[in-house]
Parts: C-alpha cells; structure tokens; sequence
C-alpha cells in the first residue's frame, strides 16, 4: 500500500536450477510435448501421427500400409503438424527447393515459449542436429564448411581406399569362426566402415571401440519423441564424445598428420578458417555419419542376400552386378528412412503453395517403393535398371557427402564376404534398431558356413 511496491515475482529460468532443469526442458519440448501430440492425433486418424506410432516399432510391416496411404494423397498429405509425402517426385522437390532450409527458423525471441527455447538450448551439448552441424545449416556456411570436407570424399579419393577396405574385410572375416553362430553387425558391420573413417579422420586404434560405442549411443539424438532415460543417455554420449573429440583434435594440432582432420585444422577457405566449436561439429558429424549408415547398409545387405538365393546365384554368376545390388539394397531398405525441411519463406513446393515455417516430412523410404518410379517396387531384384534412382542418400545441397563412401563400403563389405561365405544363413534373435530415422540391425546372428 502507501508507497510500498510489491515484489517482483522471479521469472521461471530464476526458480528452477540448472542445468538439469535445461535438459529436462530441451526434452518436454523436443520430445514429450511431440510424441504426446502425435500420438493424440493418431488416434484420429491423422497419418502424420500414425507414421510416427509406426516408425516407434521398427516393424517395416506396419509402417507399409502408412506409407501407402500417405502416397495416395500425393503430392501431400496435409498433416495437423506437417505436410507429408511419400512420393518420390514430391520428395525429390522438397529436398531440392530452395527454399527448403534443414534448419528452424529464427524465433521471435518476444513469446515466452520463444525465451524458453532459447534458455533451454543454452547448455545443449554438440550434436547433429544443433548448429554448426552440416545437417542444419545453409548457405553460405553450409557451403563453406563443405568446401573444406567434399574434396576427401571425392569418387577418385574413394577409390583409393578399396584395396584398403578389402583387406579390412579380409582380416575381420579371418577373425570370425563361420560354423558358429556370429552377431555381424558387432564383429562386421560396425567394424569395417569405423576402421576405414578412422583412418581418414587420423583417429588412434586404441580409440576405435570407443568412437563405435560413442556413436551408437548417440544415434538416437536424430529422432523425436525419446524417453526422458534415453534422452539423458544421448546428451551424456554427445558431452562425452565432444569431450574425447576435443582432446584429439589437440592432439592434431600438436601432431598433424596427413588424416582429414589435420587438414580441417588448419584449413581456410576464401581466408576464413573454422572456429572450434565449428571444427568440432564437423569432425563429429564425418566421423559419426561416417560409419552409422554404413553398418546399416551393410546389415540390410546381408539379410536381404542371405534370404534370396536366387539374387546370390545371380551375383555368383555376373560380378558386375555388385555396384548395382547396394543400390538396391538401398533402395529397398535404406539406412536412414524420413528425413524434414522447414519453408524458409512462402514458396511453391510441387505445385502445392507452402507457407513460411511450415514443416515438410519427406519420407525416403516410401519414395523408394513408388510404383510410379519402380516397377513391383517390393520386390528385392538386383538386376533393377533404374535402382540408382533412390533417394536414399537425400538430394540437393543436402546431398549425402559421404555417397560414394557408403557406396564403396557396401560393394566391397557386402562382396568380399558372400564370395568367401556363399550361403550363410540368419539365425533366430535378429533385432531391429529402435531408432526412428536410422534403420538397421541391432543384432544380426549369421552362421556364415552351415
């Protein structure tokens, strides 16, 4: 009363502490509120939400019909959170527009949700999904940062590295006992492509384990809708390999070699260098891209193989098939499924009117199965003509950087060891990966000589 003034009340970032209160902010917001709404929203029907029940499950099957559906109301499904589609000229068109950013618009900063997402990022750890991540920027430092990375991923400079990844090859299969039964994905599938980025990226033998098991456990940090357990298991992975990547990066400048990184350290392109946080993001994300999809391409191949006889009698008999089976298998079952973008500005996206902010889902594996585009698109033929038309690596400036990599990684992956293990057979225990948007095994018991 009478020249008293009341006291201010604390704003919400005063009464709570950090920074477990920021992490568990980041989640309600990047994942519980999501997965609550598009849960709600499939139990009306809505097929945006119905998509996102079906990846949960990592069963192919029942994402199938979805996809179907979503491909009937081509070019888009116009979604109560997002316009979805599933046909491959649409995704084509999302994934090429310019207009298309893979990153979220700037917000306001004015609303109180505004502040909060702000506040709630501020201690996120690196990841590849937080800026500078090659995955969320646009030009121009998305192409700067990949002016000073393409060169090394160049068709030529992979081939270099075949007679190098074969003999990887060789050594792990000399290491496997083909009568017993194996989980691949463990003592193949990861271990080849990691051994041949960590060679590029100058990273240690004794640090190889480590990496593998740093990156698995981050691969969840791609999705949405995460449980607050495997959320925080994700943010410790990503704090724990940024830390691990910082001291090697040191270690690099004190001891350059002629790895990719050493080269990144002191790289500039136009007289620009990177800042650290820059150095860091984009070595994180190469070394990490550079061997999570592979070992999905590479489990998919096996099974898919391993079940058709008759594609194996094929490759047995014409060698030259090999480059044009890894297309199929990516075209069939590719490592990464959705992929988003984000209408930087009122445009024209396949002839459908987008607004500024509104949420583009491409979905890669439905465009691969679009009957449109592939003739009995379900069926598993390695002798397809136009299999290389998949949009398993992405399209636009997105395009994957690590495309003739992967590629390579799969031919010689794939071919070296069914030349060696003709007939191997999959046992019973074959587990998918819980991830939504990488698609894999997580298990992969082989017996590779019955």
């Amino acid at each position: 009363m009478g020249g008293q003034t009341c006291p201010r009340r604390p704003s919400l970032t005063q009464l709570i502490p950090t920074p477990l209160t920021r992490a568990a902010l980041r989640w309600s917001l990047g994942h519980a509120l999501p997965r609550t709404m598009l849960r709600r929203a499939a139990k009306q029907g809505d097929l945006h939400g119905r998509m996102f029940v079906a990846t949960q499950s990592g069963d192919r099957a029942a994402l199938e019909p979805v996809l179907d559906q979503l491909r009937a109301h081509a070019p888009f499904y116009r979604g109560r959170f997002a316009s979805v589609t599933a046909d491959h000229a649409t995704v084509r068109a999302v994934l090429s527009s310019p207009d298309a950013g893979a990153r979220r618009l700037p917000t306001d900063g004015g609303s109180t949700f505004a502040r909060l997402q702000v506040w709630a990022m501020q201690d996120a750890p690196l990841g590849p999904l937080t800026p500078p991540s090659l995955l969320v920027t646009e030009p121009p430092d998305h192409t700067r940062y990949r002016k000073l990375v393409s060169r090394v991923f160049t068709a030529r400079a992979v081939e270099r590295l075949r007679t190098r990844t074969e003999q990887i090859a060789t050594e792990l299969l000399d290491q496997i006992d083909p009568r017993r039964p194996v989980d691949l994905v463990e003592a193949y599938c990861s271990l080849l492509p990691v051994t041949v980025i960590a060679e590029i990226l100058g990273v240690p033998a004794r640090d190889r384990e480590k990496v593998l098991r740093m990156g698995a456990a981050a691969a969840p940090s791609l999705d949405l809708g995460l449980s607050w357990t495997t959320f925080r298991h994700v943010e410790s992975a990503l704090r724990e390999f940024d830390e691990w990547l910082g001291q090697h990066l040191e270690d690099l400048r004190r001891h350059p070699g002629d790895d990719l990184l050493s080269q990144l350290v002191g790289a500039q392109e136009d007289g620009v260098g990177l800042s650290d946080v820059e150095l860091r993001s984009i070595a994180g994300l190469v070394l990490a891209a550079g061997f999570e999809t592979t070992v999905n391409l590479l489990g998919n191949g096996i099974a898919l193989l391993a079940s058709n006889p008759e594609q194996r009698r094929l490759l047995t008999e014409r060698e030259d098939l090999w480059p044009n089976a890894v297309e199929e298998v990516l075209r069939i079952d590719p490592p990464v499924l959705i992929t988003g973008r984000m209408a930087m500005a009122d445009t024209v996206v396949a002839g459908v009117p987008i607004r500024r902010g509104s949420v583009m889902v491409a979905l890669l594996a439905g465009a691969n199965r679009d009957p449109q585009v592939f003739a009995e698109p379900d069926t598993f033929d390695i002798t397809r003509q136009n299999a290389r038309d998949h949009l398993s690596f992405s399209a636009g400036r997105h395009f994957c950087l690590g495309a003739a990599l992967a590629r390579m990684e799969g031919e010689v992956g794939l071919r070296t060891l069914f030349e060696r293990h003709p007939d191997p057979r999959v046992e019973n225990g074959a587990v998918r990966r819980s991830t939504r948007i990488l698609r894999g095994y997580e298990r992969l018991p082989v017996t590779l000589s019955p």
